[in-house]
């Protein structure tokens, strides 16, 4: 069976995303979110599957990856380059993680499909008729950036929070952002 996914990201002002392999901001709620949104699940027995590129995995802490209690999957097209721990999946694109996660044992307890990051992956995902959702998270603020959030297709329309995604302006650390969702109109 192919499930639809949605990406999930943090943007700044200027459609900034990250810098040298890390996060330009330290906003712990809003990680907290992050967390908790690629985490839940309705099915105590399944979990979620988080697809992220080489460069988001290894921009990960090495402490806090792979990121617990979720199945994730990096992308990359040089996997005997790099090790990854067993509970890894690398795969080669998208389209093969996808793939894997409908036709093999990697997809039988998996409930939803996160695309976590980086630029070329959330534009190909966005790009997919897969993708259902945007969970994007406005940062209201301008920082440094060398990763940046592609444009996001016209396709997509903001619709109401879930009772899950907090609504209005947060602030932390001085830096305010809401959370918005995306989703793709149907035809």
């Amino acid at each position: 069976m192919t499930k639809k996914f949605s990406c999930i990201v943090a943007v700044c002002e200027n459609r900034g995303i990250g810098i040298k392999g890390d996060l330009p901001w330290q906003l712990k709620q809003e990680l907290k979110y992050f967390s908790r949104t690629t985490k839940k699940v309705l099915d105590a027995n399944k979990r979620n599957a988080v697809i992220m590129g080489r460069k988001t995995y290894f921009g990960v802490p090495e402490s806090k990856r792979p990121l617990p209690d979720r199945l994730n999957i990096v992308l990359t097209r040089n996997a005997s380059e790099y090790t990854f721990p067993p509970s890894v999946l690398a795969c080669s694109s998208l389209q093969e993680a996808l793939l894997k996660l409908d036709t093999t044992d990697y997809g039988k307890d998996i409930e939803n499909i996160w695309i976590v990051g980086g630029n070329s992956v959330y534009k190909e995902a966005m790009e997919s008729d897969r993708c259902h959702r945007v969970y994007l998270t406005e940062i209201k603020k301008h920082f440094d950036c060398d990763a940046f959030f592609p444009e996001m297709p016209k396709s997509f329309v903001v619709v109401e929070n879930d009772a899950d995604t907090p609504s209005g302006v947060q602030e932390e650390n001085e830096i305010q952002y809401e959370y918005k969702i995306y989703e793709k109109k149907t035809k």
